[in-house]
């Protein structure tokens, strides 16, 4: 009897133990959070006081993008947030890629002196946008690659001050294919409404391989730099092509904002090797979700939007929910990877990536 009682107490012992390496849907809202990856252009707060609610710090990102407010507006509303919200909001900055006087030393002082004020300001890393690769040419037509040592002044200053530079380069593989073949419907929808951007109609541009090949040549040129890819580094198709991206480069990091959805069509398909996959580089992933908000006239509307999605993500990577998508047909069961894991995804990369000083 005493021996039973012994093997009882030992058996519940090692079931609270298992329990205990897991969170529940439950826990999303205790658990200390970043959204490394967002871009708050407005004043109004709603944003922020989601995250409050939510237990989120936000990284809000500004962006050299023409739908976007010009830069130094966005970089207004950025700091006004992180002074209203210390320790609970932080900015990237960026700049505008001008190409009058590309090349020469006077292109690079006024980038140079921008960013300054922008760092002193208190930016935690500088992000470059797809133009480069995609958009910006010099003056005989050549596109500008982010390999091109014209960047090297920039960059340089970037190394300088200790920064990381975040990157969205490139686009997901979905961009080269037609419409009817691509993996997700967040792709089809934007390619579809963007067709400057979608490559498969324009073949004279640099293909995805030329994209990736000069990101992995600028790494290859800058070891000691801390580059973050944004959308899991333009690699969202297969975690395999990332994880060699990231043996081959130490001080890459990837964000994993609004590319949630491949890895959830990979696990449709094959649960093990993306969770695998993410338990052996816990360290190099950042959770972000690539929100845009420029103001609502529904507040309330917002905060549910966001706070759903934010959770729908966590009991995708947290349970083993079996769960749909609107993004792409059929069902996938969620990653239920252990708690330590979702502690650094979601909380601890972020802060060592980008050096955050965080409240909580």
């Amino acid at each position: 009897m005493k021996r039973l009682f012994t093997l009882f107490i030992f058996t519940g012992l090692i079931l609270s133990g298992c329990k205990n390496r897991y969170y529940t849907e439950g826990d999303f809202a205790i658990v200390p959070k970043i959204d490394s990856h967002i871009h708050i252009n407005s004043d109004d707060g709603v944003f922020e006081d989601q995250a409050t609610a939510d237990n989120f710090v936000l990284v809000t990102l500004n962006v050299d993008h023409p739908e976007q407010p010009d830069i130094r507006t966005q970089y207004d509303w950025a700091v006004s947030s992180v002074q209203k919200h210390p320790g609970r909001v932080f900015f990237g900055a960026t700049f505008h890629f001008d190409t009058a006087g590309w090349g020469t030393e006077e292109w690079s002082r006024r980038v140079i002196s921008q960013l300054e004020k922008d760092i002193s300001a208190g930016a935690i890393t500088v992000k470059i946008w797809k133009n480069i690769g995609m958009t910006v040419r010099d003056k005989n037509g050549k596109f500008i690659m982010v390999d091109d040592p014209g960047l090297n002044p920039i960059i340089d200053f970037i190394k300088s001050k200790g920064l990381p530079i975040t990157g969205h380069l490139g686009e997901p593989r979905n961009c080269w294919l037609p419409l009817a073949e691509m993996t997700v419907k967040s792709d089809s929808n934007y390619f579809s409404k963007h067709p400057e951007y979608h490559m498969f109609l324009h073949q004279e541009y640099p293909s995805y391989e030329d994209q990736i090949n000069a990101r992995d040549n600028f790494l290859k040129k800058n070891p000691e730099l801390t580059f973050i890819g944004c959308h899991l580094g333009s690699l969202e198709w297969n975690v395999d092509s990332l994880a060699a991206r990231f043996d081959r480069f130490p001080n890459m990091a990837v964000d994993m904002s609004a590319r949630i959805c491949h890895l959830q069509y990979q696990s449709a398909k094959d649960r093990e090797r993306v969770r695998n996959f993410i338990i052996k580089y816990q360290d190099r992933l950042l959770y972000g979700t690539d929100v845009d908000y420029k103001g609502s006239n529904n507040p309330d509307s917002f905060k549910k939007r966001m706070h759903d999605t934010w959770v729908d993500d966590w009991k995708y990577f947290a349970t083993d929910s079996e769960m749909t998508s609107d993004k792409f047909d059929g069902k996938f069961q969620g990653l239920k990877l252990p708690k330590e894991v979702i502690n650094k995804i979601y909380h601890k990369n972020a802060i060592k990536w980008y050096k955050l000083p965080v409240n909580n």
